[in-house]
C-alpha cells in the first residue's frame, strides 16, 4: 500500500508539497494586499462625498471587514483558466441611510450606484475592470484575482460602537487582521443587512459562518483546514468553473472529518467516501438551518442536476483515490493522483512510503490502472502555467 502523506503536506523546508503549491505567492498575496487597502482608502474618502452630492448628509466614511476565504485561510492559488483568486472585503455604512428613501430597493440601488462611482476613478487609472453581480461589486485586479465587494447596512448604534472602537484601536489601513478581527466581533450578528439589487435588503451577517469554521479548526485541528483545501482544488481541477461552493464544502465535510496523525491521504479518503450520500442527504448551513446549500446548487442550473452530477464525481474520487492507496508502485502512485487533483500534485515517487502489504495489492495495479484511465478527460493542462495560480 502506499503512504502519500508526505506529498499532500509537510514540514520540512525545502520539500515539495501539494499544500504549498496550492498557496498564492508572496507576490500575489502582497498584491492583493495592496490592491484591497487602495480599494478602502479611495471608499472611505469618496463615498461621504457622492452621498452628499446626492443630498444625502451624514453619511459617515464606510467600514470594512474581510471574509470568505482569505479570511478563513483556505484560499488556494487557481487551478486553470478561467479561475480567480476571489477576495471578498465587506463594505459596511450604518443603516439609518435606509431612511433616505421610502424604498428599500431603492437605498440598496443607491448604495450600489455611490460606490460604483466612488471607485470609478480608481480602476479607470489602474486599468481594473468593474462589474455589479447581484449581491457585490466586483474588481478585477489583475488576469489572476478580483476583489468582491458585498455592501451592508448595520444598526447606526452599532457602527458607532464600532467606529469607536476603531479610533482607540488606533484604527488604520494597516490594522492587523487580527485587530480588526477582534473589532468586529465587539458587535452583536443580528440585524446585519446585505444589499442586493433585484430584492433589496437581505438578512445576511457573514460572521457567524466564519466563526463556525475557525471553532471546527479549533476542535478538529489545521488538518481539517488543509482537507477543506484538497477538495477545492479537486473540484478546481474538475470543474473550470461551477462545481459545489466552498461553503458547500467546508459544511459537508465537517461531520464527516477524523483526524488523522501523519496521514493527509487517509484524511481525505475519509471525507472523499463519505462524501456522496451526504451531498444526496442534503447539507444545511451549519449557522442557518434554514437554509440548504445542496437545494441552492441543485437550483444553480435549469438544464441538468448540479447535485447529483458532485455526488457522481465524487464517487468516482473516492474509488479512484481508494485504489491508488492500495496499489503497490510509487510512480504509478503519483501519476494517478495528478490525474485526480491536477499538476500542482508533486511526481516525486521517492517521496512515497510503500508498505510490504502493496505486494499483495500489486496484481490488482492493471483493474486499477483501467478504472482511472476509463474516468473522463479532467479540464485543463496537467502542469498548471504560473500566470493562472491565483483562484
Amino acid at each position: 500500500m502506499l503512504n502519500l502523506s508526505a506529498l499532500f503536506y509537510t514540514e520540512e523546508e525545502g520539500q515539495p508539497c501539494f499544500l504549498s503549491n496550492l498557496n498564492l505567492s508572496d507576490w500575489e498575496r502582497s498584491s492583493i494586499r495592496e490592491a484591497r487597502t487602495e480599494v478602502r482608502r479611495t471608499l472611505k474618502r469618496n463615498v461621504p462625498r457622492i452621498y452628499k452630492e446626492k443630498g444625502y448628509d451624514g453619511v459617515p466614511e464606510p467600514r470594512f471587514f474581510t471574509q470568505g476565504s482569505w479570511a478563513y485561510k483556505t484560499l488556494n492559488g487557481p487551478s486553470q483558466v478561467p479561475q480567480q483568486a476571489d477576495i471578498d472585503d465587506g463594505c459596511y455604512l450604518p443603516i439609518g441611510f435606509l431612511s433616505m428613501t421610502k424604498r428599500p430597493k431603492v437605498a440598496a440601488n443607491v448604495f450600489f450606484e455611490v460606490v460604483l462611482e466612488a471607485l470609478e476613478p480608481l480602476t479607470k487609472e489602474r486599468g481594473w475592470p468593474i462589474a455589479t453581480k447581484p449581491t457585490c461589486i466586483r474588481i478585477e485586479i489583475s488576469s489572476t484575482a478580483h476583489l468582491d465587494l458585498p455592501l451592508y447596512a448595520i444598526p447606526d448604534d452599532e457602527f458607532e460602537t464600532l467606529a469607536k472602537a476603531a479610533l482607540t484601536a488606533d484604527f488604520s489601513d494597516a490594522l492587523s487582521e487580527e485587530q480588526e478581527r477582534d473589532l468586529w466581533e465587539k458587535l452583536p450578528t443580528e440585524k446585519v443587512m446585505l444589499a442586493h439589487r433585484d430584492l433589496g435588503w437581505l438578512h445576511s451577517d457573514p460572521r457567524p459562518i466564519k466563526d463556525w469554521f475557525l471553532d471546527q479548526v479549533g476542535v478538529k485541528g489545521e488538518q481539517f483546514r488543509r482537507v477543506v483545501r484538497y477538495l477545492k482544488a479537486w473540484r478546481d481541477w474538475n470543474w473550470d468553473e461551477g462545481g459545489p461552493s466552498s461553503i458547500l464544502l467546508m459544511a459537508a465535510a465537517a461531520p464527516l472529518f477524523e483526524r488523522m496523525v501523519r496521514r493527509e491521504d487517509e484524511a481525505l479518503l475519509n471525507v472523499v467516501r463519505q462524501m456522496p450520500l451526504r451531498l444526496r442527504q442534503g447539507v444545511l448551513n451549519p449557522v442557518n438551518p434554514t437554509e440548504s446549500f445542496t437545494e441552492r446548487l441543485r437550483r444553480s442550473n435549469k438544464e441538468k442536476d448540479l447535485l447529483e452530477e458532485a455526488a457522481e464525481k465524487f464517487q468516482e474520487f473516492s474509488n479512484n483515490l481508494s485504489a491508488t492507496l492500495a496499489a503497490g508502485n510509487a510512480s504509478q502512485g503519483c501519476t494517478w493522483m495528478r490525474q485526480m487533483v491536477g499538476g500542482r500534485f508533486p511526481d516525486r515517487p521517492d517521496m512515497v512510503k510503500v508498505t510490504p502489504a502493496a505486494a499483495a495489492a500489486a496484481g490488482a495495479s492493471a483493474s486499477i490502472a483501467a478504472a482511472i484511465a476509463s474516468s473522463p478527460a479532467m479540464a485543463g493542462p496537467e502542469e498548471i502555467p504560473d500566470r493562472t495560480r491565483a483562484g
